[in-house]
């Protein structure tokens, strides 16, 4: 006889669970633990994100008491714990920025083939991205990465950085902008024709 297929529990509810039963909250490194090292990963290198990962986990298991239930989704909350982390480690990641802009461009294939022709033009563009992003203000790069690279949305990235809404989209639009200036104007991931 096989178990009855289990629904989903909402974090708030795995957190609140680990109030009292501590090991309800590793469901919750289960998760979002690899969405965070991706993301970490790709700020600073791999080098730095397991052990940011690792700790993101250690700080918000201690802060789970002081967790808002209202919230169901978790992600915010971490990503916002991670940003901090990462903003530790900023001269890590100005000097991984600076490693891409020396590092040649690499022609990998993979498949499937818009995931090749997506990659092919994001390599293409990293020497002109790489100063784009080092050179936007720490707050600006933080909206624009968690969006572009956490897959957040505007209401997940103020709650993230505890910041209002308006100024979500005002560092993204100030971030975008000066990103494209930096890329000539142009939006790589757009076919020309």
């Amino acid at each position: 006889m096989t178990a009855p297929p289990t629904t989903r529990s909402l974090d708030s509810e795995l957190i609140a669970e680990s109030r009292t039963r501590p090991d309800a909250f590793a469901a919750l490194f289960d998760r979002y633990s690899g969405m965070l090292y991706r993301y970490v990963s790709r700020r600073l290198g791999p080098e730095v994100a397991e052990d940011l990962v690792g700790e993101t986990f250690l700080i918000a298991f201690r802060r789970r008491d002081h967790y808002d239930l209202t919230h169901p989704d978790a992600r915010p909350w971490l990503f916002g714990i991670v940003t901090k982390l990462v903003a530790r480690h900023h001269r890590t990641e100005a000097a991984r920025y600076r490693a891409l802009m020396r590092a040649p461009v690499e022609h990998t294939t993979e498949s499937p083939a818009d995931r090749v022709a997506s990659g092919v033009t994001a390599t293409a563009s990293r020497p002109l991205l790489a100063p784009a992003l080092a050179g936007l203000a720490k707050g600006d790069r933080d909206v624009l990465l968690l969006i572009a690279w956490g897959d957040l949305s505007y209401e997940e990235v103020a709650e993230a950085l505890g910041i209002p809404i308006g100024t979500v989209r005002s560092r993204l639009n100030r971030a975008r902008r000066k990103v494209r200036a930096a890329l000539g104007d142009s939006n790589p991931m757009q076919d020309e024709e």
